[in-house]
């Protein structure tokens, strides 16, 4: 069996529109999952996002400037504190993400840090073989990132859940 988040899913999906900008997906949505896991253990997530595909790659907080990975999709498995993201540009949604959450953005969709608390800290992961190369809405890089994002693969396997997880429901295989 393949490891999994100990909290069944609580999903939420949510479409972000390019903004001319900042690409975002045109066919993927964001998906959080509320409470996933339990507060405080990064290496328990690290653990599951490492079986199920998606190897850590850092540990830290949110930048505070939008940027998107054309290249990668991302994921954040939150597990300090307490942060409000700001999701697909300057005038996109706040997001409250807290400890225990993960955040799936697909490959183009913008993200910051608006403000955090208690020492916000997430898990940062792309899928195997993911280049997570960053882009931060410069002039001239729309339509180059655009044609990148188009080429990204859906992974074979939700980082949280699994092979059966909603990110397989929700993207598709």
């Amino acid at each position: 069996m393949t490891p999994s988040a100990p909290n069944p899913p609580r999903v939420s999906a949510r479409r972000l529109p390019d903004d001319g900008t900042y690409p975002n997906n045109p066919r993927l949505p964001l998906l959080v999952y509320t409470g996933a896991f339990p507060p405080n253990d990064p290496e328990a997530i690290e653990a599951v996002l490492a079986a199920n595909g998606w190897p850590p790659a850092w540990r830290f907080g949110v930048f505070s400037h939008h940027h998107y990975h054309a290249t990668a999709h991302e994921v954040l498995g939150c597990f300090q504190g307490s942060a409000s993201l700001q999701l697909g540009g300057p005038e996109g949604p706040i997001l409250e993400a807290a400890a225990g959450d993960v955040v799936v953005l697909p490959a183009g969709t913008a993200h910051k840090a608006v403000e955090s608390h208690g020492g916000f800290l997430c898990v940062g992961a792309y899928p195997a073989g993911q280049d997570p190369a960053m882009n931060t809405g410069r002039p001239g890089e729309h339509e180059d990132a655009v044609a990148r994002i188009a080429r990204v693969p859906v992974p074979e396997a939700d980082p949280a859940y699994g092979p059966q997880g909603p990110l397989l429901e929700h993207w598709g295989t």
